[in-house]
């Protein structure tokens, strides 16, 4: 992680972030923090997931329904993205995404640093309720 300046403020989204597995957009950070934090702005959240982001403290995992959808799970791991209700959920993926970079760098012969797989589909519960 990069230094920066410490704010409570900007700690406090980063630990949201990482706190919870549903892949929050920003609109629900804000949300979630508005109450101890009454003069944080929607602004200061997007500011701060872009620093976010660009240090590699979290991911951007998809834009689900016109919203960017962070991961403070920043370990290799795929995820899918249910076409229905929009739910993002981990999966784990080790030997496939090993094989393919593994792939990749034998037949272009490049150096991958990271894959990063996203399935989308119909998640079980929207199976369920069909």
């Amino acid at each position: 992680m990069k230094t920066r300046n410490y704010s409570r403020k900007r700690e406090a989204i980063l630990e949201k972030i990482r706190s919870t597995t549903c892949h929050p957009t920003a609109d629900w950070v804000f949300q979630a923090l508005r109450e101890d934090y009454p003069d944080l702005s929607l602004g200061t959240v997007y500011r701060n997931l872009v620093l976010f982001k660009d240090d590699g403290s979290i991911l951007s995992v998809a834009t689900v329904g016109g919203q960017e959808r962070f991961d403070g799970e920043t370990r290799p791991h795929a995820h899918f993205i249910c076409r229905q209700c929009g739910d993002v959920a981990d999966i784990e993926t080790p030997t496939v995404r090993q094989e393919l970079a593994s792939s990749l760098e034998q037949v272009g012969r490049h150096q991958v640093d990271r894959v990063d797989i996203t399935a989308y589909g119909v998640c079980a519960v929207c199976l369920e309720v069909d």
